[in-house]
């Protein structure tokens, strides 16, 4: 109870630390935290099972990269527009109800795949439909103040939306079956303990590490499209006129580039983005209506952590609250307790992060008009 009386001191000396200084102060606390908690619960699973830590480590890394995906989202619309986007949530959930209606529903036996993209498309059409007819005001001169506009209008479309679906689907949870069977395979075949073994739904790596199949796909479709997401910023010359309009607004224009036209995209890919990660996502989860309100403060939290307009501290910050939601949620001897408390752990790093790196973690001071640089 008395340990965040101990940071008082470090943060009255110094108000922003490094990022090596919380690195290191960090995995000196969590070293003194582990070995307190070993003391006092020596059968605790992460005491006692070394296989148990490292599935909870793999499981928070592969979370952490879906989560890092959807905060890159949010991320790039801050970055371009200036905002903060309240209907990130409302659009992951969409994401996941559009993959389940393709592919159950409206066209039944289509790939997933297929599902997927279609929610990619339509997401995109909507984010870039919503910023033409209710953001573009806001540099028109139309608007006294931008910003609170914004926060406003993007609330108001994340309620919208979150009930329509509701009027439309109802309440009852939904689910899509997994995208991908994996293969039955042990390797090697011969020897024991194997390397990697893998059923329908599961994957062992080896004979310790336990992974679901649905997160694996999600996470190596995450990865796909971090990928590619950062190839169309630095190799194409749209990206790259995002990247510009994101330093600098005025000199973009100058050279020729359109800010009004890279504000659609930029708002349209972020809400394409968020759907990306719920469409990925609803083969691991039941499904509602309400299902994006903790994904997007969630979100709000990996982004201020990683740095305000840092996709790499978006990406790193995601990771970092996987880590610790599944640290968090393995330690916790009741699992029902364990559950409830996930939201919690994100708010705890955001508080000290908030306490010793107001900026956050790649976050840095930009020229006036400017948000974010990647």
């Amino acid at each position: 109870a008395f340990g965040p009386f101990g940071l008082a001191p470090l943060w009255w000396k110094s108000p922003e630390i490094g990022r090596v200084m919380i690195t290191l102060s960090s995995l000196v606390v969590i070293g003194i935290i582990a070995v307190a908690f070993a003391n006092a619960d020596p059968e605790n699973n992460c005491v006692s099972n070394g296989s148990f830590v490292a599935s909870q480590i793999t499981n928070g890394l592969i979370i952490g990269i879906i989560y890092g995906l959807m905060a890159m989202g949010l991320t790039l619309i801050f970055s371009i527009l200036g905002i903060v986007s309240f209907a990130h949530g409302a659009f992951y959930m969409i994401g996941g109800m559009l993959v389940y209606y393709i592919i159950n529903v409206w066209f039944p036996g289509t790939h997933p795949l297929i599902g997927v993209l279609g929610s990619c498309l339509i997401t995109f059409s909507m984010g870039a439909l919503f910023e033409r007819l209710f953001l573009t005001p806001m540099y028109d001169g139309r608007v006294e103040r931008p910003v609170e506009y914004g926060i406003l209008v993007t609330f108001g479309l994340s309620f919208t939306l979150t009930y329509l679906v509701a009027a439309l689907a109802g309440f009852n949870p939904v689910k899509v079956k997994r995208f991908f069977d994996f293969p039955r395979i042990r390797l090697p075949d011969s020897s024991d303990p194997w390397l990697i073994k893998t059923s329908r739904g599961n994957m062992e790596l080896f004979d310790t590490v336990s992974i679901s199949n649905p997160r694996f796909v999600a996470a190596i479709l995450s990865i796909l499209v971090l990928i590619g997401l950062l190839l169309f910023l630095h190799r194409t010359w749209t990206g790259k006129g995002l990247r510009a309009v994101s330093q600098d607004r005025d000199a973009a224009a100058i050279t020729g580039i359109n800010p009004n036209r890279m504000n659609m995209l930029a708002f349209a890919l972020g809400c394409m983005i968020a759907g990306l990660s719920g469409a990925v996502l609803v083969q691991a989860f039941s499904w509602l209506p309400v299902v994006g309100l903790i994904p997007e403060m969630r979100s709000f939290v990996i982004v201020v952590l990683g740095g305000l307009g840092s996709l790499p501290g978006a990406f790193v910050g995601g990771t970092l609250v996987g880590l610790v939601e599944a640290a968090g949620t393995g330690c916790v001897p009741n699992p029902q307790k364990a559950s409830s408390y996930i939201p919690a752990y994100g708010m705890i790093i955001l508080t000290i992060m908030l306490l010793l790196r107001p900026m956050g973690l790649f976050g840095r001071k930009f020229a006036s008009g400017a948000h974010g640089k990647f």
